[in-house]
């Protein structure tokens, strides 16, 4: 290897080493430069040295494996990498500012600046599980943010790439990760689920609206096996400001069982996103700890850890998509709605996970002032959202839920696609009105979406019999 100890001034490979960025105890961080490389970048270099834990670098190559293989705006961007026979190190993106670590000086923090939070970094983690990866070291000081408001998922030491040999698994047998943020499944050795990274983000969560964490920060596994028989003390009963939807959430992501939690990080976020859309149930009103019965009887009487395998688990994402349906209330195309119902009915019979997310575009005018109120007096928002709840009611309901949104636009595809991008839908269905010469002269809706859409559309249309 050539020199171990860098000091500003150094050139390894054409990177010029500049300013320590950050001595940790597994790496170090350098600011460096190169001539053809116009923005800031980093140069992560692994701590080795007698007596340092094996794991670190083993996580370090994991982390050379799987860095170059991710893109988008939620993942710091690659440079190259450096070889163990010489010089291993990772030069990635310098991102401007610093992680969610400060935040935790002005805990608890409001409970809508936790659902944005919430919401961005579910989008991140959405991204991440699309690519393959399992994070498994979610926790604040790993979440950055862009100047353009992406979170950014930084430190894959620990990660899993499903399509890549699991380094940590095979070399090492006790469990690795962040106390506080494991998930039960990850405290077992299992490191394939993507749904340990929303058991995570549920941690973080609370820790963010209540100024605690959930499970502490034990230092033994004794101590982390505690979370799979003990459950936390509801969120509410330490911070009364916490709205019960925020709280459906975070226990929502804290159930032991994976198979309890939310299917996909982008189902989380759209729940984050719209906290008056959440369904509450019996996890929204807890306000105690469960009995010491109860306890014991899972204590003794463990809840299975229902988790898929690294072949499974892509599929299991899969099954869960977010199926957006737009819906035209207008009320002078049954025969339309009812065979939009049926696509929709055999897409949650086939995607049992299914989010379905019910559409109305209410039309603004560009220029004229619009008004709230129907001509009855009767609010139109509302009154799109309980139609919405009429149309859908004969519907199978989706292990994902059915939710309901009225978006204000001037152009009804604009809004529609938008919808699309924000909220990573993986489906849009909308129906295509009769052939008309206004439609043929401006063009439709349901084209303007086939063609721009960021993900599969189905376009419904009522079967035209021969004259």
């Amino acid at each position: 290897m050539v020199k171990a100890r860098l000091k500003p001034g150094d050139e390894i490979d054409g990177f010029v080493i500049e300013d320590i960025a950050h001595n940790g105890g597994m790496a170090r961080i350098w600011k460096v430069s190169r001539p053809d490389i116009d923005f800031p970048i980093l140069m992560k270099v692994p701590v080795i040295g007698e007596g340092d834990d094996p794991a670190a670098i083993v996580g370090f190559e994991m982390e050379q494996m799987i860095l170059p293989r991710l893109s988008g705006p939620h993942v710091p961007r690659f440079i190259a990498n450096g070889d163990f026979a010489t010089l291993p190190y990772i030069v990635m993106e310098r991102l401007p500012g610093g992680s969610l670590y400060p935040l935790l000086e002005r805990l608890p923090l409001p409970p809508e600046e936790v659902a944005a939070i919430g919401a961005k970094v579910a989008m991140a983690l959405d991204s991440l599980h699309r690519q393959h990866v399992v994070h498994l070291d979610l926790k604040p000081s790993n979440v950055m943010f862009r100047k353009t408001g992406e979170a950014v998922l930084i430190d894959y030491g620990l990660a899993r790439h499903i399509h890549l040999p699991d380094l940590m698994d095979e070399q090492f047998r006790l469990p690795y990760g962040t106390a506080p943020y494991m998930a039960p499944e990850q405290v077992l050795g299992t490191r394939s689920d993507f749904r340990s990274d929303l058991f995570a983000l549920g941690v973080m969560l609370y820790f963010f609206a209540t100024g605690e964490r959930p499970f502490g920060d034990p230092q033994r596994l004794k101590g982390l096996k505690r979370r799979l028989w003990r459950d936390p003390l509801p969120p509410r009963a330490r911070n009364a400001a916490i709205p019960p939807a925020l709280q459906e959430i975070i226990l929502h992501c804290l159930e032991v069982n994976p198979a309890w939690r939310y299917p996909s990080a982008a189902q989380l976020a759209l729940d984050l996103q719209d906290l008056s859309a959440v369904k509450l149930t019996a996890r929204a009103e807890k306000m105690k700890r469960d009995p010491l019965g109860t306890v014991l009887r899972r204590r003794f009487n463990p809840v299975p850890i229902e988790t898929v395998k690294p072949q499974t688990a892509e599929a299991q994402l899969a099954n869960a998509p977010i199926v957006a349906v737009a819906i035209d209330l207008a009320g002078n195309a049954p025969d339309l709605d009812d065979a939009k119902r049926k696509t929709v009915a055999r897409i949650i019979e086939n995607t049992p996970d299914a989010r379905i997310a019910c559409i109305n575009v209410l039309k603004i005018n560009r220029i004229a002032i619009d008004t709230s109120l129907d001509e009855e007096g009767r609010n139109k928002h509302v009154l799109r959202l309980v139609q919405l709840r009429n149309w859908s009611t004969d519907l199978p309901t989706p292990g994902g839920g059915i939710t309901f949104h009225v978006l204000e636009a001037v152009s009804p595809a604009d809004a529609i696609l938008e919808y699309a991008r924000e909220n990573y839908v993986d489906h849009i269905v909308l129906g295509a009105r009769a052939e008309s010469t206004m439609r043929s002269m401006l063009g439709s809706v349901s084209g303007e979406i086939a063609a721009h859409a960021p993900c599969t559309v189905t376009v419904v249309r009522n079967r035209q019999r021969p004259q």
